[in-house]
């Protein structure tokens, strides 16, 4: 089962200040390098994959707990701060085009660390997947615009990507460890935070579109004028629709369906695909040119002509916000804070820091833990 998480966070307009990102980038290097040293690398990882450690660390470091660039600028002083040979784990990524530069940065690292070639390109695929897998598969109406990759030594990775929603300008994390890695497409979400549970969100990850999964790979298998035909028939069939056909009354409440077939298919790709005939979901997933059109398309014939529903669903589990002490709508976990400061907090008291930056950090986690409490 993967480790991973998402979280919610509104866009906070800016740049971080070079005074702040540099006391950032020296007091991470400290508190990491303890925590290294205390835990190991391999639990650097699973802890960088807990968004609430992750979320706490971003305090400590100076961030207000919900801004989006506890995401960007965290992890860019991680990136700065951390060096493999030094520490014994490398990072790939950023935002933007940085994060496009990901595959040569990790086979530079992969290289160094003297990992093997093969061992490299699981990597790779690995950095391209997580990507694939929140951006097409799990449909939340965020972007990703974000990828940072952690590698270790011996080959352990943890994923943090972010996406930004342009209507709510809400951005919403991603978090993935390796460790007791499965496969991409069946339930890799086990530690999921968000501000608010969406509705009708596609997710083709989910372990109940297993069967979706199976039907639309024997859709792209089979001839592509057979898909062409579902897909104008089903066009044709929505948007010819009168309004209130969108709607279905429960306990007298208007409630929306959204089927929102996409308008247009590359058939080129579909051409592409029928040729490669991808053995599983997976595969099929991986090929290039195959995106959020190609997915939804699928999945919405894979229902509404064959019967085989994928998970509409919001992956999200938990949230920030409106977690509390009212416990609505359900109570903290207080052990997993609670181990979180735990462990933050001896990092900083075993960092090799000024007291003036310990001072600062403290005050930080302080202010973290009131705002959770």
């Amino acid at each position: 089962m993967w480790k991973t998480g998402i979280a919610n966070l509104p866009l906070h307009g800016g740049s971080a200040p070079k005074w702040l990102f540099r006391r950032m980038v020296s007091l991470s290097e400290g508190i990491i390098e303890a925590i290294i040293m205390e835990y190991g690398k391999e639990e650097f990882l699973r802890h960088i994959s807990n968004p609430f450690w992750f979320q706490c660390l971003s305090c400590v470091l100076g961030f207000d707990w919900h801004s989006s660039g506890t995401t960007t600028v965290t992890c860019g002083a991680l990136k700065e701060a951390l060096n493999p040979e030094e520490h014994g784990i490398g990072i790939a990524g950023g935002k933007g085009k940085v994060s496009r530069k990901t595959p040569e940065e990790l086979e530079k690292i992969g290289n160094y660390f003297n990992i093997s070639t093969t061992k490299i390109d699981e990597i790779k695929y690995a950095s391209r997947m997580t990507a694939k897998v929140d951006n097409s598969a799990v449909q939340d109406g965020h972007n990703l615009y974000h990828h940072v990759f952690f590698l270790t030594e011996d080959g352990k990775w943890s994923v943090i990507q972010q996406g930004m929603n342009d209507e709510t300008n809400y951005a919403r994390r991603y978090h993935w460890f390796s460790d007791k890695f499965d496969n991409f497409l069946c339930n890799p979400h086990s530690s999921i935070i968000g501000e608010k549970s969406n509705s009708k969100v596609l997710d083709m990850s989910s372990k109940n579109s297993e069967n979706c999964q199976k039907v639309c790979v024997d859709l792209v298998n089979d001839n592509p004028n057979h898909i062409k035909n579902d897909f104008l028939y089903l066009n044709n069939k929505i948007y010819q629709k009168r309004l209130d056909s969108f709607f279905s009354v429960d306990n007298n409440k208007k409630s929306r369906i959204c089927l929102d077939m996409p308008r247009s298919i590359n058939w080129n790709t579909m051409r592409k695909i029928y040729d490669f005939q991808p053995k599983d979901y997976e595969e099929l997933l991986s090929i290039n040119g195959v995106g959020t059109n190609t997915v939804r398309a699928l999945a919405l014939i894979s229902e509404l002509i064959y019967g085989s529903k994928p998970s509409w669903k919001d992956p999200v589990k938990y949230s920030f916000t409106v977690g509390g002490k009212d416990g609505v709508p359900f109570p903290v976990d207080r052990k997993a804070m609670d181990e979180s400061i735990i462990i933050i907090k001896s990092g900083i008291n075993q960092a090799k820091i000024g007291n003036k930056q310990k001072l600062h950090a403290i005050k930080g986690l302080q202010k973290f833990i009131k705002t959770h409490n």
